[in-house]
């Protein structure tokens, strides 16, 4: 091997173990961080070039993803976020239960975000008219949980106020945006699986079932 073999490999070695470093730093970001990353929020906090940062997710998405690992890496919500696996929801939640009072919603709660999320941006009587029932209560609720925000006022006499998911929402059902709602029954199961005791069910007509961006 002649000197400049010797060199290039150095080289290489040197530029993989910057690698490694900086895959390590980015999987302690993630980890650490509550709310999803962006490539481009990490790239800059960095001081790296965003598509270096995105082939090191990648491989880290790859690296979680294989059974023998417990969390998962994946895109939610515009950015990266850390989470157990699917398969191992039942365990962990039963865990979890021992430990403290489990987050859920009451069923018109969660009808009342199945109805926002499918047909948003909405207002109150037309949310109404689709309940069949008053639901100030509920909107505040889904307000101070911070799964759904004011968006605007309707042009129609009055000026109701508008309203929609957040990036909450989207972060608690395992969404990277809205063109992955599920069907209503996907969503009830959902809910039910994450927000609701067991006991509780959804049961909105499927007639509803359209996405919010038709």
């Amino acid at each position: 091997m002649d000197e400049l073999d010797v060199t290039q490999l150095a080289e290489e070695r040197r530029s993989d173990g910057e690698s490694a470093q900086l895959k390590a730093i980015l999987e302690a970001i993630v980890y650490v961080t509550d709310e999803p990353l962006s490539t481009q929020q990490i790239a800059a906090a960095l001081g790296e070039p965003i598509d270096k940062i995105k082939r090191l997710l990648d491989e880290l998405v790859a690296e979680y993803a294989k059974p023998d690992r417990g969390l998962t890496l994946r895109e939610v919500a515009g950015g990266y976020k850390m989470a157990t696996k699917p398969e191992h929801h039942e365990a962990v939640r039963a865990f979890v239960k021992k430990l403290t009072p489990p987050l859920k919603l009451s069923l018109p709660a969660l009808e009342t975000l199945a109805v926002i999320a499918y047909k948003q941006p909405i207002t109150t009587p037309e949310i109404m008219d689709i309940r069949g029932v008053q639901g100030a209560g509920v909107l505040k609720t889904l307000l101070d949980r911070k799964l759904i925000a004011e968006a605007g006022r309707k042009n129609v006499v009055g000026k109701p106020i508008l309203y929609k998911t957040t990036k909450e929402f989207l972060v608690q059902f395992g969404l990277k945006d809205l063109g992955e709602l599920p069907t209503l029954k996907e969503f009830e199961e959902l809910g039910r699986m994450e927000l609701l005791e067991p006991q509780e069910s959804l049961t909105l007509e499927p007639a509803s079932e359209e996405s919010p961006k038709e």
